[in-house]
């Protein structure tokens, strides 16, 4: 009996896994009254049949027995449980000194699960090419500040499929949007005393439930601006966290499967949570019930929006049990999915676990961020590397993939500076955080250029906007699957912050009106070459030739020097010329 809601026959079945529980209770809500119908246990599982189909139904759980978070018992029946199956929610989660405490009823400010039933899509083969570009943007502060897109709309997933939306992305010739996380998330309990909020989504609670601030529609808004986005062209991917959930660490809230099903999350020999994401728990995928929710997440994604696939977020997690292995279960699994086996699937390939840096070691097919991509093009043009290290990335990275590239190169993504702060600050500027300036990554491989920060000096804005063309330049000559994070093609700032997970205000809104509309006409015009040839960057041609700038042959020795400027290189489907001097990068 699988757990979650099914509708068949004239009546509504609830079926939810606690295995420990002693008794479990559903609980219906109409108004602020609250119905309890007792569930039976059926193995690990509790069920409730009840007649009628009770479409729009609000619901949670309650779960009683032992309370004892030492041995993983977490079970309060003051709290309300959210269904870790809902697919959609009444309202976003709040975080509130309640929701760890034992004996606090938490109905009023708990999210209901809404009964609904969609009619599946026939999802059509995903329209991504590999080699082609993946447009990473959050859906919040791409549109908020969208001036062609209707107020009612903007900050919204349906603002995704507005006519002026959609050019943007045609200009670019985006081959797929990459959406930052639109399921519900809830707030880190630090933020709200420092008047913050979490403006990314990494902490969700239900992995299947659209966030109500995102997609107040639910499932057929998000169905729809994929259909809108398809019908365009451009495919979607979704930015998914199935490595933890908001529940965090033994102080975090007790909101769904901590109070349902608490061998859900990994535990030390001790009984101790692992903690390999950074975010106090992670989920165990050595276990059978936390796959299933996870390749049913999937499927539900697949099977009711139509969506291309995936980028699963600390990605080495999924195969941890609790040490990564290349031929864990779930790639078993999802390969052999009639749903997912053709999606996209793309790995960051790090965890802050043992042995969590595996880049380069997930199955064949899928993708992976490369982030020694991003640093050795960085360090080529700040003059930290040679040509060597550049043409090994521009060249498909085989030293990480072999022949059959499977990089996904980037100049930067949404967590780290910026492409236009790589340029102009030589350090991270936090302190609007609240974490007096120790968050976020040290080490950026950038270079200010003259000035840190904003600055009138014309020298300094001349050579940050050449360094901004020739990284562009060589993102759009590189073999593989390539990545813009949105507004670097027109210059975007976050005012030298580099961790803005935190700012939902102006610092992660996209500003379109200041937007550096030289840059992004170039930005387009890199984008329609490489489109022209698209199937050129899948894999790097052997039979084309390396040459120094004066057109002469590369030998050993010019590869090793570490002054040589550049070279440029003609195959024959392309050519393009580097040089550092210029700085130029681009299509020849």
């Amino acid at each position: 009996m699988k757990p979650g809601v099914e509708i068949t026959d004239g009546k509504t079945r609830f079926t939810v896994r606690s295995p420990h529980a002693e008794a479990l209770t559903l609980c219906l809500f109409d108004g602020d009254a609250e119905q309890h119908v007792a569930m039976t246990r059926v193995g690990a599982n509790w069920t409730v049949e009840l007649p009628g189909e009770l479409r729009g139904s609000r619901y949670g759980f309650r779960a009683s027995g032992d309370w004892n978070p030492a041995a993983g018992l977490w079970f309060d029946p003051a709290k309300l449980l959210v269904d870790p199956y809902a697919m959609e929610l009444d309202q976003p989660f709040i975080f509130d000194a309640s929701l760890p405490a034992y004996g606090a009823d938490t109905a009023a400010i708990v999210p209901k699960a809404v009964v609904g039933l969609h009619e599946p899509v026939s999802p059509a083969p995903p329209r991504f090419r590999h080699g082609g570009l993946i447009y990473e943007l959050n859906v919040r502060g791409f549109t908020k500040l969208h001036p062609d897109v209707p107020e009612a709309l903007r900050g919204t997933v349906a603002a995704l499929a507005h006519p002026a939306v959609i050019a943007h992305l045609k200009r670019l010739h985006v081959s797929a949007v990459e959406l930052m996380p639109v399921v519900a998330w809830i707030d880190e309990r630090h933020l709200p005393p420092l008047g913050l909020s979490n403006a990314w989504g990494y902490n969700p609670v239900a992995m299947m439930a659209l966030d109500p601030r995102l997609c107040p529609g639910g499932v057929l808004e998000l169905r729809d601006a994929v259909a809108a986005l398809r019908a365009a062209g451009i495919g979607v991917i979704l930015d998914i966290v199935l490595n933890h959930s908001g529940e965090s660490d033994v102080l975090g809230p007790v909101l769904s499967l901590r109070g349902l099903d608490d061998a859900a999350y990994a535990k030390a020999p001790d009984g101790s949570l692992i903690n390999d994401t950074g975010c106090g728990n992670t989920l165990d995928f050595g276990n059978a019930a936390v796959r299933q929710l996870a390749l049913d997440t999937l499927r539900h994604f697949v099977r009711h929006c139509g969506v291309d696939g995936f980028r699963f977020d600390l990605a080495p997690i999924l195969a941890r049990s609790p040490g990564f292995a290349s031929d864990a279960p779930i790639f078993a699994e999802i390969a052999a999915d009639p749903l997912l086996a053709d999606r996209v699937m793309i790995a960051e390939p790090w965890d802050v676990g043992p042995g969590g840096y595996q880049l380069g070691n997930f199955p064949a097919g899928w993708l992976e961020w490369n982030d020694r991509y991003r640093d050795d093009v960085r360090r080529f043009w700040k003059g930290d590397a040679g040509v060597d290290v550049l043409a090994t990335r521009i060249a498909g990275s085989a030293d990480l993939f072999g022949k059959d590239c499977r990089s996904v190169n980037f100049l930067a993504a949404h967590d780290g500076f910026t492409l236009a702060d790589t340029l102009a600050y030589e350090h991270r500027h936090n302190r609007a955080n609240g974490e007096d300036n120790r968050d976020g990554h040290g080490e950026n491989f950038s270079w200010n250029n003259g000035a840190e920060g904003m600055t009138d000096d014309p020298a300094v804005l001349a050579r940050r906007a050449a360094f901004a063309r020739a990284m562009l330049g060589t993102l759009f000559v590189s073999t593989g699957t390539i990545m813009l994070t949105a507004g670097d093609e027109f210059g975007r700032s976050q005012h030298g912050n580099n961790n803005a997970y935190a700012q939902d205000n102006p610092i992660t809104w996209i500003d379109w009106e200041q937007r550096d509309t030289d840059l992004e006409a170039c930005a387009f015009r890199l984008a329609a070459w490489r489109a022209a040839r698209v199937a050129e960057f899948a894999r790097f041609a052997q039979d084309g030739q390396w040459r120094r700038l004066d057109g002469a042959p590369m030998h050993p020795g010019d590869w090793e020097w570490p002054q040589t400027p550049g070279f440029s290189w003609e195959g024959p489907g392309y050519a393009f010329r580097i040089d550092r001097n210029g700085p130029v990068a681009g299509p020849a």
